[in-house]
């Protein structure tokens, strides 16, 4: 099994281009937004969640959609990009905005985000792997430890 201190040569290619996958989640809002949040709640046969946050920047409120993994009274959320060199944006606006709001098939939940430990994360990657077992090559892919959002509700 893979743990995040192992060093082994991972591919550095295989990473889809963040503008790939920038114009694919735009177009998973919009078409998400267009038949009332009844359809696009899935890719690739699992469940995806909306993720509400605020921009780290902008401070605008946003909207994603990322790979919906309950655990405990909240979700994971991983910070893959597909196993990209660098994390993806909305990585530092929870670190900046930790309070978030997930919606999965209009159940909204308010959740405080904050990173895994590497102590938890042996136990969180084979839950995170249940629910959407490409995260297991996208780790192959990159040096980068990925990250691992805990969102639970706030206390």
């Amino acid at each position: 099994m893979m743990t995040d201190s192992d060093n082994t040569s991972p591919s550095t290619g295989g990473a889809p281009p963040r503008w790939l996958i920038k114009a694919m989640t735009r177009l998973h809002m919009i078409l998400h937004r267009l038949t009332g949040g009844r359809l696009f709640n899935s890719f690739s046969g699992d469940d995806v969640c909306f993720v509400t946050m605020k921009g780290a920047q902008s401070g605008r409120s946003l909207t994603i959609p990322l790979m919906y993994i309950p655990y405990r009274a909240g979700v994971l959320l991983v910070a893959s990009q597909g196993g990209a060199a660098s994390n993806p944006a909305w990585y530092f606006n929870l670190v900046k905005h930790p309070d978030i709001e997930i919606n999965h098939r209009g159940k909204s939940m308010k959740l405080c985000a904050r990173i895994a430990t590497s102590d938890e994360k042996p136990d969180l990657w084979p839950i995170c792997y249940q629910h959407y077992s490409p995260f297991a090559e996208y780790r192959t892919r990159t040096n980068r430890d990925i990250p691992i959002f805990v969102c639970e509700p706030a206390p």
